[in-house]
């Protein structure tokens, strides 16, 4: 599939999405693609790779600016720039890189993709990028999980997880999800919210079927107001009931789903933060979520990150990475707080 027409197919999709976009990245003004090249050029053929420029670059564009930037660059120098990349790069600062080279539809199938292939689950990543994605953005995840690996990302997940867990991934992963509506029907927000407590707090056992087909059926606004309603009728209110009724990866997807319903930019602040807790930070997680939320909703979450923790994610980044990598994250985070 040529460039122009993955290019374009990326920019059909993306218009169908209704969520505000509150990005860090944004698309730089006079543009000029063919000087960008240039820069990048000269930057890998550098004696020992001059990373700051290339970094200064790339995480000062937005994806169709990158694009444009690669089409330059393979007039230019007859190579493939994803390619020179590569070998021009190592370790983390590679990742970040090659990353921002995807759209953010692209990256999320490729750590779907890169989490359940091999030896192993690394359920931490599934979880988190199918529990925190909406619908309009699985169903583009799915289309490019199938264009890039010729495979389905339903089978995929099936085969690689058991039980109730698997069967609240699929459920998701078949967006199902009703679209918000204007208007709020009390009677089936009252209705859902008895439902989710007969289904766990107030039985002996956890009837999971109920709780799944509610929490992957509904639309967001309307959950919102279910867990508000769900307190009237239960002890405990949403999240401490999953706590309380089940266990292992299935009480941490939904967690992420409660969470991410409840106030999304707060769930990523929170996984930022808690990847950041030690001398040195979980650069998988730390990069995951600045690169594949730079472009929809990381200024939000730099909002929320302040907030959280009474320090900002700029402050947060530099304190806990150094070197090159730390220079990437700091230009996807986009400023200070």
């Amino acid at each position: 599939m040529s460039l122009v027409s993955e290019f374009l197919g990326q920019l059909s999709l993306s218009m169908g999405s209704t969520e505000p976009k509150y990005p860090t990245v944004i698309p730089v003004s006079n543009f000029d693609p063919d000087k960008d090249a240039a820069r990048i050029e000269t930057a890998i053929k550098t004696k020992g790779v001059d990373e700051a420029t290339i970094i200064d670059v790339l995480t000062k564009r937005t994806y169709y600016q990158r694009r444009e930037i690669a089409f330059a660059y393979e007039k230019r120098a007859k190579k493939d720039m994803i390619t020179a990349l590569k070998g021009a790069l190592s370790g983390s600062l590679e990742s970040v890189i090659l990353g921002l080279m995807k759209s953010t539809a692209q990256y999320d199938a490729t750590e779907i993709r890169g989490s359940i292939k091999g030896l192993g689950t690394d359920e931490e990543t599934l979880i988190e990028i199918v529990c925190s994605r909406s619908s309009s953005e699985l169903s583009e995840i799915k289309t490019v999980y199938k264009e890039l690996f010729k495979k389905d990302l339903e089978k995929d997940v099936a085969g690689d997880t058991s039980g109730d867990f698997a069967k609240l991934l699929l459920a998701l992963v078949q967006t199902r999800r009703a679209e918000p509506s204007s208007v709020v029907d009390y009677e089936k927000i009252d209705e859902d919210a008895r439902a989710l407590y007969d289904a766990g707090v107030k039985r002996k056992g956890t009837d999971v079927a109920t709780w799944i087909s509610i929490m992957s059926e509904r639309s967001v606004p309307h959950l919102q107001k279910v867990f508000n309603r769900y307190k009237s009728y239960s002890p405990y209110d949403m999240q401490e009931s999953i706590r309380k009724e089940v266990k292992g990866d299935l009480e941490k997807s939904f967690l992420t789903l409660v969470e991410c319903f409840e106030n999304k930019q707060l769930y990523f602040a929170t996984r930022l933060a808690e990847a950041m807790k030690g001398k040195s930070a979980k650069e998988k997680v730390v990069t995951r979520i600045m690169v594949s939320r730079c472009e929809v909703d990381l200024m939000k979450i730099r909002t929320e990150f302040k907030s959280l923790t009474g320090k900002s994610l700029y402050q947060t980044i530099s304190e806990h990475t150094k070197g090159d990598y730390q220079k990437a994250m700091l230009g996807l985070c986009g400023g200070d707080d």
